[in-house]
């Protein structure tokens, strides 16, 4: 796995926001650790996905934010979207549950596809704090680095913007608030979409998607489709 083809192809304004991380000694690290890590593994997602929510959602697009924690590590099924994947791969438990608050919130049917681009090229970053993981192993990568070059991003959104809504689901990215200035952005929390959560009442109703797009309008930006096409 070569992360400096991978870094020198992401999107120009997150190459800009971000250049100062490449260069520090954690992420040096970070890149030996992969490197040594695929002869040995197979690592999700492919290394041209690795960093596919910069690129679907270029730095000064951003609106939305969702964080998830760990790629799915089953086989094709990272596509490098937190919550997302690939065409013609069955929908994970939580996937199934985003969905069907989405049919409840706003009467859209539930869709075949599983795959979230449609949503990252209208301004929402679908952002895993780990971006890799072993096949087979969760949160295998949850200590490599990650995390540090995650919450810059976070850290870097916040201070750079303004008036951003970010989605956080669950106890971990909920942890993330301490990143966020409040006085200029947006929250919106719940419990997570897995169905320990949902079944328990935490996240069925929390209509978190027509309350962004709300929140949208009402900030003189477009709304954002939530069909999956």
């Amino acid at each position: 796995m070569n992360m400096d083809n991978v870094i020198n192809g992401i999107e120009e304004g997150w190459k800009d926001a971000l250049a100062s991380e490449f260069k520090k000694q954690y992420f040096t690290a970070l890149k030996s650790t992969l490197l040594v890590e695929t002869k040995t593994s197979d690592i999700f997602p492919s290394q041209p996905d690795i960093f596919a929510a910069f690129n679907l959602t270029p730095f000064n697009d951003v609106k939305v934010i969702i964080i998830g924690q760990d790629p799915y590590h089953g086989e094709g099924q990272a596509n490098g979207l937190c919550f997302s994947v690939s065409d013609n791969i069955s929908h994970p438990p939580s996937l199934k549950n985003i969905f069907k608050e989405i049919q409840n919130d706003l009467k859209i049917p539930y869709p075949k596809s599983g795959n979230l681009a449609s949503w990252a090229k209208q301004g929402v970053l679908l952002l895993n704090a780990s971006l890799t993981v072993r096949k087979g192993e969760a949160n295998s990568h949850i200590d490599i680095g990650w995390h540090t070059f995650t919450d810059e991003i976070i850290k870097q959104l916040s201070f750079q913007k303004k008036d951003l809504i970010f989605l956080l689901w669950g106890g971990f990215a909920k942890k993330k608030i301490k990143f966020i200035n409040e006085e200029i952005h947006h929250i919106l929390a719940s419990g997570h979409p897995s169905p320990l959560s949902a079944n328990r009442g935490h996240w069925f109703g929390n209509a978190h998607f027509s309350k962004t797009n709300d929140l949208l309008i009402s900030l003189n930006k477009e709304p954002i489709d939530w069909r999956i096409k």
